[in-house]
């Protein structure tokens, strides 16, 4: 049984492994998609470091084929999400039974076994199900719905209030959508000409390159005032000082995404602007909000080219991403099929 495990950076290889037998309270998921991501690029390419060696990927869904007798509310045959976060068990929230203020959340593929396996066995409560009317492809995207949320839920500001997305990828297009959802006003920054249009083809009204005129832009957007929050995507690449520049005075800015890639913020603009920065890395605890988003249509990725592979060199397929990541693989999900 295929079971791709990162022993080292670039060092990814297939060791099959015999699934153990499930507990009362567990499940066994056939993995049926995984979605490549840059998380597990960077983590191929040793800028992000696991707990050697690990199973690889972050982003999957799957069918329930072995249920334990105490999973409540689950049965044998049921589509699920696999949720690729979870709390330590080890500080000291979650040793007194509030696991959901986990200070040390653990992410598959870095701090436990990843997806890109055949069968995976966890806790019932580890996997969520999955409505018929939520696609496979959306279901992929339920984390990066879940961190948009929890964005949202940190700006903490109220309809008709501008934010700066900064980065035009798969995270930065749906965090987009998800805030014009909420009613607040979204302004996309980017540099390569096909997202922000891709941003544009998803309803978002203002879209701008991280030029030299992108002040005057957002200010003749705002009416002079810039922006009343920011979220800087972390793999985006583009300077993150742009998310304290495009701000307001005393206000808040976001780095926010799963791959907390390494770089400077610029603390004399932080201190001089009164900003409050804060850091959202996951949809931890959000899941089941992202899947009623879905359902109610808040996010749509038809705006996304979608390569479904049924045959593919996981090592090659992820090794690519670290030098596409900032080009043309911006606007394409990659999506391993793994049962035909």
């Amino acid at each position: 049984m295929d079971n791709w495990i990162l022993r080292g950076a670039s060092n990814l290889v297939n060791s099959p492994r015999q699934e153990r037998a499930i507990q009362p309270d567990e499940v066994k998921v056939r993995v049926t998609h995984l979605m490549v991501s840059t998380y597990d690029s960077l983590l191929f390419a040793g800028e992000l470091k696991a707990d050697y060696p690990k199973t690889i990927g972050r982003f999957a869904i799957g069918r329930i084929v072995e249920c334990g007798k105490n999973c409540y509310g689950l049965e044998q045959g049921m589509r699920v999400c696999l949720n690729p976060m979870r709390s330590c068990g080890t500080c000291l929230a979650c040793k007194t039974g509030k696991p959901s203020l986990c200070s040390k959340v653990q992410v598959a593929g870095k701090d436990f076994d990843g997806f890109l396996r055949d069968f995976v066995v966890c806790k019932y409560n580890e996997v969520s199900q999955l409505p018929n009317t939520v696609g496979d492809i959306q279901a992929l995207s339920i984390e990066t719905v879940a961190l948009g949320e929890r964005i949202y839920d940190k700006l903490n500001l109220s309809a008709g209030q501008y934010v700066a997305v900064i980065g035009g990828n798969h995270a930065g297009i749906v965090i987009a959508q998800l805030l014009q959802f909420h009613k607040l006003i979204p302004i996309l920054i980017d540099n390569n000409p096909a997202s922000l249009n891709r941003a544009k083809s998803c309803g978002i009204e203002y879209t701008f390159k991280a030029e030299d005129d992108l002040l005057q832009h957002i200010k003749e957007v705002t009416s002079g005032h810039m922006c009343d929050g920011s979220v800087y995507i972390t793999c985006s690449r583009l300077d993150p000082s742009l998310a304290i520049r495009v701000l307001s005075y005393n206000k808040v800015a976001i780095l926010g995404g799963f791959a907390p890639v390494n770089f400077n913020i610029p603390s004399g603009e932080l201190v001089d602007k009164c900003t409050t920065l804060l850091s959202v890395m996951g949809g931890y605890g959000y899941i089941d909000t992202a899947i009623n988003l879905l359902l109610h249509g808040a996010v749509t990725l038809d705006c996304f080219e979608k390569e479904i592979l049924s045959e593919y060199n996981p090592a090659k397929v992820i090794g690519d991403g670290v030098n596409e990541g900032a080009s043309q693989r911006k606007g394409k999900l990659t999506i391993f099929k793994m049962v035909i």
